[in-house]
């Protein structure tokens, strides 16, 4: 049997009661490094299999061979389904017909990084990923284009890493052609794990904010405010003072 599963954020509290189940109850845990590292803190007597960056298919491989002796979990911050490894391990499946695949939902950091800073998703919100590794830089600008025409609260993963040091600011750059620089913006670095930091900024100063693959972006709509210093996007609702 293999396992998908989502942890959350990294922290304990953060993980479902299914996720931990299913670890619990699995015989390998396969990931990258840095998540294998994390849940060795909580599950020490676990046998592991780890990967490092761009070895993503090779961990699936793995994991699908093995799960057709043992069960295995093949693990992954956040949601296994939001730039995760379920799709990938369902597109590989295919040559492992009696293999059986169950999904195991997580946090994503949409989700604990919004708990964080208030309530910046309570309206519509798009989620992109300013990684190009698998996906065009002109491919992701439009999409950070039209997300910005639409008025939705725009979450950015991966914002930031040695290689692309400016892509943060250039989106930022796009999204002003459309959004007031006083935009209310938020980010959460390190969710729910050691040395978490959090911070409500404007549009403007979003762009010269130095970030990292550990944090992630909110950049609110037209209607998004500070209040008590939470950032909310309201529903909509009519509220009667």
């Amino acid at each position: 049997m293999l396992y998908v599963v989502g942890f959350g954020s990294g922290s304990r509290e953060n993980m479902t009661l299914e996720a931990e189940k299913i670890i619990l109850k699995s015989d390998i845990i396969v990931g990258y490094t840095a998540y294998t590292d994390i849940l060795k803190k909580y599950f020490p007597d676990k046998e592991y299999y780890s990967t490092g960056m761009r070895q993503e298919r090779e961990r699936v491989i793995y994991a699908l061979e093995n799960s057709k002796k043992k069960t295995v979990s093949l693990v992954c911050s956040g949601d296994s389904s939001v730039y995760g490894m379920a799709g990938l391990a369902i597109e590989l499946s295919i040559n492992y017909p009696d293999v059986d695949i169950e999904i195991i939902s997580g946090v994503t950091s949409a989700l604990s990084g919004g708990a964080v800073l208030g309530s910046p998703l309570g309206h519509d919100f798009t989620v992109i990923s300013l990684s190009d590794l698998l996906t065009p830089w002109d491919k992701i600008i439009r999409r950070i284009e039209y997300a910005s025409i639409s008025d939705c609260v725009i979450v950015i993963y991966n914002p930031s890493s040695k290689k692309r040091a400016d892509y943060l600011s250039r989106a930022c750059d796009m999204i002003m052609m459309y959004r007031n620089p006083d935009t209310v913006c938020g980010t959460v670095r390190n969710i729910g794990r050691e040395g978490q930091e959090s911070r409500i900024l404007t549009l403007s100063e979003l762009k010269n904010t130095a970030v990292d693959m550990f944090t992630t972006v909110f950049i609110g709509n037209s209607e998004t405010k500070v209040i008590n210093g939470r950032m909310v996007t309201p529903r909509g609702y009519k509220i009667n003072e």
